[in-house]
C-alpha cells in the first residue's frame, strides 16, 4: 500500500530537467520580474511626484468630478478606484488617508476631507471607517490635472484593458519636491522630504531663466526642506549642500517648546516630522523610570492634543531648570530626530537618485513637453476651426445658391458633394456648412463667423511661436509658476537653526556624592571600598607577590587615569566600578578598561578636576624627566583610551601627580641618588615630550626608583638635594643611624 503511495507521489512530481538550470538563472526569470515591477510600479516615485497609487486614486476622483462640487463618502472614492488599481481596499483607501488635509502628513494636502483621518504624528490615532468619512477633491488638484484632457500626458491602459488612465500627472509645478514621499522597494528605497511650495517655484522660475544656476545659488533660494509639523532644522550649509547636490545625506531636526511658568510645566508645541508623540512619550518614561535617574526633574507628561492644535505637556519638579531638561530630552529622545535623505526617483522608468537641482532639471524637460503637447492640442483645434471658418466665408458670396443647392438636390447624401463642387471647398467645410441651421443663414451670423478669423489667425501665429521656440515655452511656464506661488503660497512652518549657535550639550550622568578608598596593586588589581565596609575590616587581601602602589581616597565624583607601560593612557570614572570589599583581590583593571594584549598598569591618579596649575610629572630610566599639564588629558567627549600619553623613548618608572612643587628623589641601580624640586623639571605642553635629564648616569645605570615620600624611608636627606640639573648621585645611606633611630621609636 505504501509503495502504491510512493509511486503515485512520484508520478505527480515533474520531471527532473534534462540540463540543469543555473541559480542566476532562475533568478533572472522569477525573481527579477517582480523586483522590476516593485520597483517601477509600487514604492519609488516618478518625476510628477506620485507613486501609481497615489495617481490611480487621485485620477478616479478627477474622473468622479470631486474637483468641483460636493464631498462624497470616502468608501464610493474606493471602490471606483480598484478599476484602476486591482489592490485591496484598505491599501487604497490608507493611501487616500495620508493625501488628506486631516492627516496633516503634507504642506498642500490634495484631498479636502471631513470626518476622522487619524494624524501623521501619531501611530496611535486611526481613521475612521471609509463609510464614515467623505472627501473631495482639494483646489490644488487643479495644477496636478492641468491640460490632461488636451493630450498633455500620454494615457495608458488600466491593468485589465477596460479604460485608459494617464502615465503621469502634467503637474504645473514641481510636486516631486512639494509632496513628502517614502517608499521601499527590492534593493533599493526612496525618501524625499518636502520643501516650500514658494521657494520650489522661485527655484524652478531661476533655473528655467537661467539653467546654468549653481547649486549655492539654489540654496540661496530653496533655503531648506519645509516640514507640515513645523519643529526646526538644525541647519549646516555643507551637509545641505551634499544633498541638493547628491540626494543623499541627512540632517537633524528638533522640536519646538515653550515654558508654561504659572504651572511649571514645558509644553512640546511642534515635534520632527520622522516621530510620533507615542515614541516620545515612551522614550520619556522609560528614561524617568530608569534607576540611573537621568531625569529626575520630570514628574508627569501628558498628551494635550486637541482643537487647538498639538501640545505634550512635561510636568517638572520644583526648581527644575527647564533649558537643563530639554537639552537632555533632545539628547535622550526622539524630541531631536535625524532625517535621512534619499532622492530616489524614477525618470522614463530607471530609478535615479537626484540632487535637487537635477530633478528641477528633470521636472522642467517633463514639463516642457506637457506644456507643447497641450498647446499643439489648442492649436490643432484653432486650426481646424479657422479651416470650417474659412469654408463658410466662401457662401457669404451667395448664400441663396447654398440655399438652391441644397433645396435642390434630390438625395441626402448628394448634398455634401454638391457643395463642394458648387463652392469649392473640401468634404470637412460642406459637412459643416451643411449642418448650419436653418435660422443662421443670414447675413448677420455668418459676417459674425468671418469676423474670428482674423483672431483665430492671430491666436495661431502666436502658439506656433510659443511651441517652436524653447525660451518662449519655458517663459510660458515660469508664469505659471508664478501665479501658482501667488495663489498658494504659505510661510515656512519649519524655522532653521544653525548648528553654530547651538551649544554642544554634554549628558552628564548624575553621580550620588559617595567618598570611597581606592587601591592599586603592582598586578594592576583595583579596587573600590565604602568608607562603612572599611570600618569592619582595613586589611587588604593581595595576591601573593602583588602588593599595593596606590592607596588613597577619592569620591564617586572624580576621574581615574590609570597610565601603562606603553606609554597609553585609559581614563574611567570612580562611578564605573562597582564596589569591592578589603578581603577581595578586587577587579582587574587590563580586563575591566580593555588593555592591548600584555599591557599592564604601572601608575594611577585621582583627578578631583583639571586644574591648569596642576601638572604630571613623568620620570624614565634613563634620568630624564618632564612635566605634562594636567588638563592636557581632559577631553571634551568619553573617550576611554588615550595613545600617545607620554614619552615611549626610555621605559617609565614613574608618573606623579602636582598640586604643588614637591621634592621627588630619583634612585638609580647602584644605590645612589639626588632629590631634585619638581620646579627644576621643565614644563611641556606635548603629551610624549622627552623633557630633560635630570641624573647624570653612566653606562649600564639606570633608574630603578621615584619617590616622593623619601622622608618616610631615609635620613639626612640634605646630602641628596640638587639645586642645578642635570646632577650626579649620592651613596644612599641604607643603615644610617638616624634612620636606624626613627625606625626604633
Amino acid at each position: 500500500m505504501a509503495r502504491k503511495k510512493k509511486e503515485e507521489i512520484k508520478e505527480q512530481l515533474p520531471p527532473a530537467p534534462a540540463t540543469p538550470q543555473p541559480i542566476t538563472e532562475t533568478i533572472e526569470k522569477n525573481y527579477m520580474p517582480y523586483a522590476m515591477s516593485v520597483i517601477i510600479s509600487r514604492a519609488i516615485p516618478e518625476i510628477d511626484g506620485f507613486k501609481p497609487a497615489h495617481r490611480k486614486l487621485l485620477f478616479t476622483m478627477y474622473k468622479m468630478g470631486l474637483l468641483k462640487g460636493n464631498r462624497t463618502k470616502s468608501a464610493n472614492v474606493v471602490g471606483a478606484t480598484m478599476q484602476y488599481n486591482p489592490h485591496g481596499d484598505m491599501s487604497i483607501y490608507e493611501t487616500m488617508v495620508r493625501l488628506t488635509k486631516d492627516n496633516e502628513a503634507l504642506l498642500h494636502p490634495l484631498v479636502d476631507s471631513k470626518g476622522s483621518f487619524g494624524k501623521q504624528y501619531s501611530s496611535d490615532m486611526a481613521f475612521a471607517a471609509s463609510r464614515y468619512t467623505e472627501v473631495k477633491l482639494a483646489e490644488i488638484c487643479q495644477e496636478l490635472f492641468s491640460g490632461i484632457d488636451k493630450d498633455a500626458v500620454d494615457m495608458i491602459d488600466n491593468y485589465d484593458s477596460t479604460k485608459k488612465e494617464p502615465r503621469l500627472l502634467p503637474t504645473t509645478f514641481p510636486n516631486v519636491l512639494v509632496c513628502p514621499n517614502e517608499g521601499i522597494a527590492v534593493g533599493m528605497a526612496s525618501k524625499i522630504c518636502s520643501f516650500n511650495l514658494s521657494e520650489v517655484c522661485d527655484g524652478a522660475i531661476q533655473l528655467l531663466r537661467n539653467p546654468s544656476t549653481t547649486v549655492d545659488q539654489l540654496l540661496d533660494i530653496i533655503k531648506a526642506p519645509d516640514f507640515p509639523g513645523g519643529a526646526s532644522i538644525i541647519y549646516n550649509r555643507e551637509k545641505m549642500r551634499e544633498i541638493y547636490e547628491t540626494g543623499h545625506g541627512g540632517f537633524k531636526m528638533r522640536a519646538k517648546w515653550q515654558y508654561d511658568k504659572k504651572n511649571n510645566c514645558i509644553e512640546i508645541l511642534e515635534i520632527p516630522y520622522c516621530t510620533t508623540i507615542e515614541q516620545i512619550i515612551k522614550a520619556v518614561a522609560d528614561i524617568v523610570n530608569d534607576k540611573n535617574g537621568k531625569l529626575k526633574e520630570i514628574s508627569d507628561m501628558r498628551d494635550e492634543i486637541g482643537l487647538h492644535g498639538f501640545k505634550l505637556a512635561i510636568d517638572l519638579k520644583k526648581g527644575s531648570d527647564p533649558e537643563l531638561v530639554m537639552n537632555k530630552l533632545y539628547k535622550l529622545t526622539p524630541l531631536e530626530s535625524q532625517f535621512s535623505c534619499n532622492f530616489n526617483v524614477l525618470i522614463d522608468s530607471s530609478p535615479m537618485v537626484l540632487g535637487v537641482k537635477q530633478i528641477l532639471e528633470e521636472w522642467i524637460k517633463f514639463r516642457v513637453g506637457c506644456v507643447r503637447r497641450e498647446l499643439t492640442f489648442d492649436l490643432n483645434k484653432k486650426q481646424e476651426k479657422l479651416h470650417l471658418l474659412m469654408g463658410l466665408g466662401k457662401i457669404l458670396l451667395d448664400i441663396d445658391k447654398a440655399i438652391r443647392i441644397v433645396r435642390e438636390t434630390k438625395l441626402e447624401k448628394d448634398v455634401v458633394p454638391n457643395l463642394m463642387e458648387g463652392f469649392g471647398v473640401d468634404k470637412v467645410q460642406a459637412e459643416y456648412i451643411a449642418e448650419i441651421k436653418l435660422r443662421h443663414l443670414n447675413r448677420e451670423y455668418i459676417m459674425n463667423r468671418i469676423k474670428e478669423i482674423e483672431d483665430l489667425q492671430k491666436e495661431i501665429a502666436e502658439l506656433e511661436a510659443l511651441i517652436a521656440s524653447e525660451k518662449a515655452t519655458k517663459n510660458y511656464i515660469a508664469g505659471q509658476l508664478r501665479e501658482i506661488k501667488k495663489k498658494y503660497h504659505q510661510d515656512r512652518r519649519t524655522d532653521l537653526i544653525y548648528d553654530d549657535e547651538i551649544e554642544e550639550f554634554e549628558l552628564k550622568e548624575e553621580v550620588e556624592d559617595i567618598n570611597y578608598r581606592i587601591v592599586l596593586t603592582r598586578e594592576g588589581y583595583f579596587k573600590k571600598i565604602t568608607m562603612a565596609s572599611l570600618k569592619g575590616s582595613d586589611v587588604q587581601k593581595v595576591k601573593d607577590g602583588d602588593e599595593i602602589v596606590y592607596n588613597a581616597d577619592a569620591n564617586s565624583q572624580n576621574e581615574l587615569i590609570f597610565f601603562t607601560d606603553k606609554a597609553n593612557a585609559y581614563k574611567a570614572k570612580v562611578a564605573d566600578f562597582d564596589n569591592c570589599k578589603a578581603s577581595e583581590f578586587g577587579k582587574f583593571i587590563p580586563v575591566e578598561l580593555g588593555f592591548d594584549e600584555g599591557e599592564k598598569v604601572f601608575s594611577m591618579v585621582v583627578v578631583t578636576e583639571y586644574d591648569p596649575n596642576h601638572n604630571m610629572i613623568f620620570i624614565f630610566e634613563n634620568g630624564k624627566g618632564v612635566r605634562v599639564p594636567l588638563n592636557s588629558y581632559q577631553t571634551k567627549n568619553n573617550r576611554r583610551k588615550l595613545v600617545g600619553a607620554f614619552s615611549d623613548a626610555s621605559p617609565i618608572i614613574a608618573a606623579i601627580k602636582e598640586t604643588e612643587p614637591v621634592d621627588v628623589m630619583l634612585i638609580s641601580n647602584i644605590n645612589k641618588a639626588i632629590i631634585v624640586n619638581s620646579e627644576l623639571i621643565s614644563l611641556k605642553t606635548t603629551r610624549n615630550a622627552q623633557g630633560i635629564t635630570l641624573y647624570t648616569l653612566r653606562k649600564n645605570q639606570r633608574i630603578v626608583e621615584a619617590i616622593t615620600d623619601q622622608a618616610s624611608r631615609y635620613a639626612n636627606l640634605k646630602k641628596y638635594k640638587k639645586t642645578k640639573i642635570p646632577a650626579t648621585g649620592t651613596a644612599l645611606e641604607e643603615l644610617d643611624v638616624e634612620a636606624q633611630q626613627i625606625s626604633l621609636i
